[in-house]
């Protein structure tokens, strides 16, 4: 490159000469003026934005919209519409995020509601109903609670169409006295022996079963007829669709008899009367009919609407025409339900079995039940692991109007709860949100039993009251239903019996504990206790009473009960002797030398020392001979040597005095004072 040229592109003109000088050179900065414009300044950031002009609450800064003018005003936005009135079913336990689908709602804006009341909460926290109410109708929701139970049947009865309704068999109960012949009337339908097996021969709870009439079905369930069943009575009203009310012709109606119609007629379903033992010499049928007209039951050859049948268990007379007017009642009422919807019913009983665990006899009343469900039964989840019916058979699929007993039960249900089929994470969440409000309720109660200061002082004023502390363990849970609402009854002013403790099998360690630290007794009714269990009883002395028939239980209470009011103690006396003379014997005492004055000196009697009138010393024989014999008795005019035990101050001259004490019942005294208060007033 040549000297005096500089590099880069080449300039127009010939090489080596500079480029020409601009026509316009710019203008000379003016003194004390910057030679380049400042840019202008930046735009400062309002300090009130809109969303503060429009009283909102100011959630972050936001930055302008360059261009607008901080100093209009701000847009009127119109208050937002009230929402419409919605219905919404709300079920026990339910969270945020479900009742924010039933609102139509978004989930935070129920949170922020909660969260204004002050309530903390999550998008799957379980609300209360109170809670859940409260927030619905803020949202303007038309609230109905209804149990989870019901919320499936209403979804299946939507869902129901005439064609997807089919024929079910009906569900016939069989009520009515004690031993008026129930269980016998359905041995003779089933041809089997359950009385037989009964204790006493008295049905003690449910037993449902299945019947094959002429290729149709009927399921019969047997109710107790004792007085104390009442509740069991009342639950197999429930579920059944046609009621056999069965009437001894030889005893005619008796009290639980009108309870049974009662029962019926709450349920409203029909009667038809099985008037039975019509073989019996003493059978007056005409009496009975009259009797069942006055409590309401006109036969229908009299012109009333309750169909009679005329039966005998023994002999099998009538049981066809029973059959067959069950049968035509059946189809008066137009049966049906829907096998393909998720099952449903009825616990009837429930009880823990030996190796199987849990067990519940339900009465499937809607759709079909298979192994494998997942169920809710009140506060108990499980799946059917596997079915029986009656007879012990395994059974495959349960369609409605059939008895099935179910195992894989994660505890005892409650007899009468509401058996549901559903998926399996909505009824473990039901089920925790149910177990948690009856441990909340358990400890309410037991909290609530602390006696107070205040309480304390009254039942001083009011005086001492016994207390008999209970602990009820039965083979199923309606006989521990029936025993729990049975035996506080039998309280009187001077002993309140008081149920600790209630539960369903055999009597455990645990059970063994809780009575010993009560001071209460065990009744195990319809079981027994296991062995660690009575050995644990024989160690901590706690007396456990095994029973099989209800009214045993009643009646060995009461008479406990009268043992442990105060015992009325009354002396006998025997006899009486004269010390005439001393002796000392070594190792023995002060033996006196007696001379039996009067009635006879015992052994085993109480001795009272008299001497100048006033009584010395009381206390007992420790030995009585007549010369080198022992002798249990002494009688008057005999000589004898007597050592008092416990007392060597005999003197000569002393009297001694026998007698006996004996401690009797508060009810026997009374009954004696009676009995001699009678033959007084009658000399």
């Amino acid at each position: 490159m040549p000297t005096g040229t500089r590099p880069g592109p080449r300039a127009p003109g010939r090489p080596g000469m500079l480029p020409p000088f601009p026509e316009k050179l710019p203008p000379k900065a003016e003194p004390g003026k910057p030679l380049y414009t400042r840019k202008p300044p930046q735009r400062q950031r309002p300090v009130a934005d809109k969303r503060e002009q429009e009283g909102e609450r100011k959630l972050h800064p936001t930055r302008q919209r360059p261009g607008s003018d901080r100093r209009s005003a701000a847009a009127v936005i119109a208050p937002p519409e009230p929402r419409a009135p919605r219905e919404v079913t709300i079920t026990e336990g339910i969270t945020i995020r479900e009742l924010a689908e039933k609102l139509d709602v978004r989930a935070k804006e129920l949170l922020k509601n909660l969260l204004d009341r002050g309530v903390f909460a999550s998008i799957n926290q379980a609300l209360d109903v109170p809670t859940a109410t409260t927030l619905a109708e803020s949202f303007s929701g038309v609230v109905s609670v209804v149990s989870l139970e019901e919320e499936m049947v209403l979804e299946v009865a939507k869902e129901e169409t005439k064609e997807s309704l089919k024929p079910r068999p009906p569900v016939v109960t069989v009520m009515g006295h004690v031993d008026h012949g129930k269980t016998s009337l359905l041995d003779a339908i089933r041809v089997a022996d359950v009385a037989g097996g009964e204790a006493g021969g008295i049905t003690q709870h449910i037993g449902a079963y299945k019947v094959l009439v002429n290729d149709r079905s009927v399921v019969f369930v047997d109710t107790p007829g004792h007085e104390a069943f009442t509740r069991m009575r009342s639950r197999g009203a429930k579920v059944t669709d046609i009621v056999v009310l069965v009437v001894a012709a030889d005893d005619g109606v008796m009290p639980q008899t009108k309870e049974a119609i009662d029962h019926a007629k709450a349920a409203h379903v029909p009667i038809i009367v099985a008037i039975n033992k019509i073989d019996k010499p003493e059978a007056q049928l005409e009496r009975v009919k009259r009797q069942l007209t006055e409590a309401g039951l006109m036969p229908a050859e009299w012109g009333g609407d309750t169909e009679f049948v005329e039966v005998s268990a023994k002999k099998k007379i009538g049981l066809e025409k029973l059959l067959e007017t069950i049968l035509l009642v059946a189809d008066l009422r137009e049966l049906k339900a829907n096998p393909d919807a998720p099952a449903s019913g009825t616990v009837l009983e429930s009880r823990v079995d030996k190796g199987r665990g849990p067990v519940a006899t339900i009465l499937i009343q809607n759709g079909t039940l298979k192994p494998g469900d997942f169920f809710i039964c009140g506060a108990v989840f499980g799946k059917v692991r596997a079915m029986f019916d009656d007879r012990g058979r395994p059974v495959i699929d349960a369609p409605p109007s059939t008895p099935v007993e179910v195992l894989g039960l994660q505890g005892v249900p409650d007899a009468g709860d509401h058996f549901q089929v559903t998926d399996e994470a909505k009824a473990r969440h039901i089920v925790e949100y149910r177990q948690g409000k009856q441990r909340d309720a358990q400890m309410a109660r037991s909290s609530g039993a602390r006696i107070t200061l205040d309480q304390l002082h009254e039942q001083l004023k009011a005086g001492d009251v016994k207390e008999l502390g209970i602990v009820i363990k039965a083979d199923v849970q309606g006989s521990v239903e029936v025993l729990s609402e049975m035996l506080p009854k039998l309280s009187t002013d001077q002993v309140k019996l008081k149920i600790i403790g209630s539960g369903v099998g055999a009597v455990t360690e645990n059970d063994v504990l809780l009575a010993s630290a009560s001071g209460a007794i065990v009744i195990a009714f319809g079981i027994r206790p296991d062995r660690k269990a009575a050995d644990l009883a024989q160690q901590e002395h706690v007396d456990i009473r095994t029973h099989t028939i209800i009214y045993e239980v009643s009646d060995e209470l009461k008479k406990a009960m009268e043992g442990l009011l105060e015992p009325v103690v009354t002396e006998t006396y025997l006899g009486r002797s004269e010390v005439r003379n001393t002796f000392r014997v070594k190792g023995t005492g002060t033996v006196a030398g007696c001379y039996v004055v009067d009635g006879v000196l015992k052994r085993d009697g109480q001795i009272r020392v008299l001497r100048d009138g006033a009584v010395v010393y009381t206390s007992k024989l420790s030995s009585l001979k007549r010369f080198k014999d022992d002798a249990s008795e002494v009688r008057t005019g005999f000589e004898c040597g007597a050592g008092i035990a416990n007392f060597n101050d005999v003197k000569v001259g002393d009297i001694l005095e026998c007698f006996q004490v004996t401690k009797v019942s508060a009810a026997e005294a009374a009954a004696e004072r009676n009995i001699n208060t009678a033959a007084t007033s009658r000399k």
